[in-house]
């Protein structure tokens, strides 16, 4: 067989399309470096004593490493507290919401009842509430049932803040789940129960990953609650503790940049480990049908 050249056309498509990409590639990368320098001013800053702060360029090398001060801030500074505060206050908020938000997505999207397009209605009227209006009967509320001062109400306040957009995410991904397989289920004599919890729920791993990570993100995060809701040093979080090191005549500078790169730390590998689940539920979910 006699084979055909290629046209010119096709040549100049190809070099196009590459050099397409290239351009593309650098301005990716330059983003992506503009997007890591507040990560690594934060980290030099948290090397350095008020002095270097002041003195030198932000983004200037210190005249001496001083890593004591992440050793000051976890010992001295009480940050280890707040730390194991934060991570358990937003694992168990977190948890929490991800659990009811399933349940009720499954309740809107697989059952029939009256009154589920109003629940739906109000679950998306809920998300134009703005915090700051609720701080004062929320703390009303809670000091009359005697919560204030006491993680459950961060918990509370975090669940109910965290619905809306958790069942708004999760809504998408379980209209398009298939229903034959749930079907099949309940022929074979599988309960409402079993049908959530050993069929459905493992079904939506990935949807489950997306609102986990959103919600970690935001309690971690947290500040207006727990300034509001807290006061005793054994129950505050990272957010509030970073005050410490801010007095009324001198502020350790060093300390809180120290204090800053430990609260951004689990974060942002977590979501390092766990992106590509992120952007595969927020796709699977953003298709019906």
């Amino acid at each position: 067989m006699r084979s055909e050249a290629l046209s010119p056309s096709v040549f100049k498509s190809k070099a196009g399309l590459k050099i397409g990409y290239g351009v593309l590639y650098a301005v990716l990368t330059i983003v992506a470096a503009l997007q890591l320098l507040p990560l690594v001013w934060l980290f030099l800053f948290s090397l350095k004593n008020n002095q270097e702060v002041f003195n030198l360029p932000p983004l200037s090398l210190p005249t001496h490493f001083r890593w004591e001060n992440y050793e000051k801030v976890w010992s001295a500074g009480n940050i280890s507290v707040y730390f194991l505060n934060s991570v358990w206050i937003t694992v168990a908020a977190s948890a929490l919401t991800i659990i009811l938000g399933s349940l009720t997505t499954f309740a809107m999207t697989r059952m029939k009842w009256k009154g589920s397009s109003l629940a739906l209605g109000l679950f998306m009227v809920a998300m134009m509430i703005p915090v700051h209006s609720t701080l004062i009967p929320l703390f009303s509320i809670f000091n009359k049932v005697g919560l204030t001062d006491n993680p459950l109400s961060l918990i509370l306040s975090y669940v109910a803040f965290n619905m809306p957009i958790t069942i708004m995410i999760m809504l998408g991904f379980y209209y398009a789940l298939p229903r034959e397989v749930e079907e099949a289920a309940v022929m074979d004599g599988c309960s409402v129960n079993r049908l959530f919890f050993q069929i459905v729920l493992p079904m939506t791993s990935s949807v489950i990953a997306t609102t986990g990570i959103i919600n970690m993100i935001y309690n971690w995060n947290e500040f207006i609650f727990v300034n509001t809701f807290i006061s005793s040093d054994s129950h505050k979080t990272l957010t509030v503790g970073v005050q410490n090191f801010i007095g009324q005549y001198t502020t350790d500078w060093g300390s809180i940049g120290a204090t800053l790169m430990i609260s951004i730390l689990p974060i942002l590998v977590m979501f390092l480990f766990l992106s590509n689940r992120i952007v595969e539920g927020i796709a699977a979910g953003s298709v019906k049908g």
